[in-house]
C-alpha cells in the first residue's frame, strides 16, 4: 500500500462568505472537494472499522489494504471526529457537538446497519474518544481548543459523568518545540495560510485525545498545532492511571510528517491488527480549496523496549507491505520513486497548472487539463528505461465549485460557513500504460466504463516491467469535471548505484531549534532527516528534496537530541552517521 490511503472519500459542499478567519465578508464562495480527517480506527470481530470525519457512513476491511465504504443515515452525518471503541462487546460511536448534548450510539453488527442511540447525552463535548479499561471501568478524554485543555471524566452504565471533568493537559509552547504555530520556515505560506496563522495568534489547537493502554501505563496522545500546517502531529502524556497524573513524553511528537509529498500526521488512532502489529493511522493534509481538504494516512508504530511510542513514518509517502503476520515495523521501503522533476508532457493545460506539478511530490500543486472532455492525458517521461514495479496517480479537485450540482441538505456550520455531503460518490476512472518507445504501450490498469472511484490509486505491476515512459489517460471525472493529477508517481528500481552517505552538521539554534547542514550527494533524489534522544532511536523524520539545510523547529527543550541525514534516490538509501546535536 501507500498512503495516502486510496479511499472514495465523499465530496463536500462548502459555502461561505469573506476571508477563512470570519474578520470581513466579501463576495461568496464555493468549494466542492473531497474531505476525510481524524480516523478513528478499531479491529472489532476480526474486521477493521474506520469512522472519519464528513463521511456520512464509515470504512471496514479485512486486512488494512482494501477498504469499502457503508453509509448509514442512523449517525449523524456532520458531527466532526466521529469516535469508535468496542465497549462491552459491541461498537459505540460518539461525535463532536459544541453547544448541544452529543449522543451516543452502539452496534454489534455495523455491516447490517443496526446503529441504535443509546443515550441523547447529557453534555457537550468535541474530538472524543472513549476507552475501557481492564476493570470495565469506561473513561471519556475529549478536547480541541487553542485556549482550554484536553478533559477526562469515568462515565457510569448509561455514559453520563460521574464526577466533574478533570483537565488532564494542556499546550506548552515554551518547552515543546512542535506545538508552536507556524509552518516549515523554508516554505511560504499561501495568503489564506498567513491568515489562519493570524486567527491563532501564536495559541496551538490541543485536540483528538486517543487513549492506548500498554504494559500497565495509560498513554494519552494529542494532537496540535493545527490541521491546516504541515507541522501537525501527535504527541503524548503517559499516567499509571486513567485520570493521571500525566506526564508528558519528550519523544514527542511521536507521529509526525511535515515533509514529503503529502505532509500532516495528527488527530489518529493507535491499534493493533490481529497478529498484534501495531498500527497508527492519522490525518494528512492539502488545506489548498479549503482549510479542511484532508486525507488518511497509515503507519507502522510500536512500544519499544522502554515503552516508547513510535511511528516510522520514513518515507511514510512511499509503497510498503502489509504483513500477513508479525513484522518489523522499521521495515524499510521496497521500492525507490523514480518520477521526481521527470519531463512532462499533455495533451493540455489549464493556466497556472503545468504537467511539472504532477511530478514535483507536492500534492498541494497540480498538472489540470485545458478542457472537461474525457481523454485528456499526461505522459512522464524518466530519460531512460527503468525497473517499474508501481505507480501511484494521485487526482485534484479543480473548479468544481464552479460545475458540481447544489448539495441539497446541509447545514450552517458557523455564521460564515454551511455545509453539505454529497450522497453519492463520483466515479474518478483513468487508463495507465507504460512505454518503452513511447510508441508501444501496454496497459497496466484501465479504470475507463467501470464506475471506479480511485482518487488515490495504487497499482503495483503483476511483474515488473522495463519503461520509460508513463502515461495516464482520464475517463469520467467527478462532476463531468476536468481531469487534474497532484501526482503520478513511479517507483520501482533504476540502474544506477545507491548515493555516497553524508554527514550532518548539526547545531541547537535554541531549546526548541537546530540547524542541520549536509553536502549534496551524487545521484541523490533527497534526504531523509532522522532525529531523536537517543543514538539508536532516531524515531522521528522529515522528508526533502532539493535542499541541503534544515531549521528544525520540533524539538523539546529539555531534551537531548541526535540526528543523522540519510541521502536517498533510484539506486537506493545511503545511511548517514549520527550525530549530536550541540
Amino acid at each position: 500500500m501507500c498512503n495516502p490511503l486510496d479511499l472514495a472519500y465523499r465530496y463536500q459542499d462548502i459555502r461561505a462568505s469573506g476571508s477563512r478567519d470570519g474578520t470581513d465578508h466579501g463576495e461568496p464562495r464555493r468549494s466542492v472537494h473531497r474531505e476525510a480527517a481524524d480516523p478513528s480506527v478499531v479491529l472489532y470481530r476480526g474486521r477493521f472499522y474506520m469512522f472519519v470525519s464528513m463521511s456520512a457512513g464509515f470504512w471496514h476491511s479485512a486486512d488494512l489494504l482494501r477498504w469499502e465504504y457503508r453509509a448509514t443515515s442512523k449517525l449523524p452525518a456532520l458531527d466532526y471526529a466521529p469516535d469508535v471503541r468496542e465497549i462491552d462487546g459491541a461498537l459505540h460511536i460518539s461525535a463532536s457537538r459544541k453547544e448541544a448534548n452529543c449522543p451516543f450510539f452502539r452496534s454489534v453488527d455495523p455491516l447490517a446497519d443496526d446503529f441504535v442511540e443509546v443515550t441523547p447525552g447529557t453534555f457537550p463535548f468535541w474530538d472524543p474518544n472513549l476507552f475501557q479499561d481492564d476493570d470495565g471501568a469506561v473513561y471519556l478524554y475529549w478536547g480541541c481548543d487553542n485556549k482550554t485543555p484536553l478533559y477526562g471524566v469515568r462515565l457510569s452504565d448509561t455514559f453520563e459523568r460521574i464526577g466533574e471533568p478533570e483537565p488532564l493537559i494542556r499546550a506548552d509552547v515554551a518547552a515543546h518545540g512542535w506545538e508552536q504555530v507556524g509552518e516549515d520556515l523554508a516554505a511560504t505560506p499561501t495568503r489564506p495560510e498567513q491568515d489562519q496563522l493570524l486567527a491563532l495568534q501564536g495559541n496551538p489547537y490541543i485536540e483528538g485525545a486517543w487513549m492506548t493502554k500498554h504494559d500497565g501505563t495509560y498513554y494519552l496522545q494529542y494532537a496540535a498545532p493545527a490541521t491546516q500546517l504541515n507541522t501537525y502531529a501527535d504527541g503524548y502524556y503517559t499516567a499509571p492511571s486513567p485520570l493521571g497524573p500525566f506526564q508528558y513524553s519528550l519523544d514527542s511528537p511521536f507521529s509526525s510528517k511535515p515533509g514529503g509529498f503529502i505532509t500532516g500526521a495528527g488527530h489518529g488512532s493507535t491499534f493493533q491488527d490481529r497478529h498484534g502489529n501495531w498500527w497508527h493511522a492519522s490525518t494528512m493534509r492539502i488545506s489548498v480549496n479549503d482549510d479542511f481538504e484532508r486525507r488518511i494516512g497509515i503507519f507502522p508504530a510500536g512500544f519499544d523496549q522502554d515503552g516508547v511510542l513510535f511511528c516510522n513514518q520514513n518515507f511514510a509517502d512511499h509503497p510498503f507491505v502489509l504483513p500477513d503476520g508479525p513484522f518489523d515495523p522499521w521495515t524499510p521501503p521496497p521500492w525507490m520513486l523514480l518520477s521526481y522533476k521527470a519531463r512532462t508532457t499533455a495533451s493540455s493545460a489549464a493556466p497556472g497548472h503545468t504537467p511539472a506539478s504532477a511530478v514535483d511530490e507536492d500534492i498541494r500543486t497540480w498538472w489540470a487539463a485545458g478542457g472537461r472532455k474525457p481523454g485528456e492525458s499526461l505522459t512522464i517521461d524518466l530519460g531512460v528505461s527503468k525497473t517499474v514495479h508501481a505507480v501511484q496517480v494521485n487526482l485534484a479537485d479543480h473548479g468544481l465549485g464552479d460545475i458540481a450540482p447544489p448539495v441539497p441538505e446541509g447545514a450552517d456550520w458557523n455564521p460564515q460557513f454551511w455545509r453539505g455531503i454529497f450522497p453519492r460518490h463520483q466515479p474518478a476512472e483513468t487508463l495507465v500504460e507504460v512505454s518503452q518507445d513511447g510508441q508501444r504501450w501496454t496497459v497496466v490498469r484501465d479504470h475507463r466504463e467501470t464506475d471506479t472511484d480511485a482518487p488515490h490509486a495504487f497499482i503495483v505491476l503483476d511483474a515488473p516491467l522495463r519503461a520509460r515512459f508513463v502515461r495516464v489517460t482520464g475517463g469520467r471525472m467527478p462532476f463531468d469535471g476536468v481531469f487534474a493529477v497532484s501526482g503520478v508517481r513511479v517507483f520501482g528500481t533504476g540502474d544506477g548505484v545507491a548515493p555516497r552517505p553524508v554527514r550532518a552538521r548539526a547545531g541547537r539554534v535554541d531549546g526548541r531549534t537546530a540547524h542541520i547542514e549536509w553536502d549534496l550527494a551524487t545521484a541523490a533524489t533527497g534526504y531523509n532527516i532522522r532525529y531523536g534522544r537517543h543514538p539508536q532511536k532516531l524515531y522521528h523524520s522529515w522528508l526533502v528534496y532539493e535542499r541541503t539545510s534544515l531549521d528544525l523547529r520540533s524539538l523539546n527543550a529539555d531534551a537531548e537530541y541526535w540526528v543523522a541525514v540519510d541521502a536517498f534516490g533510484e539506486g537506493g538509501i545511503a545511511p548517514g552517521e549520527t550525530v549530536p546535536l550541540m
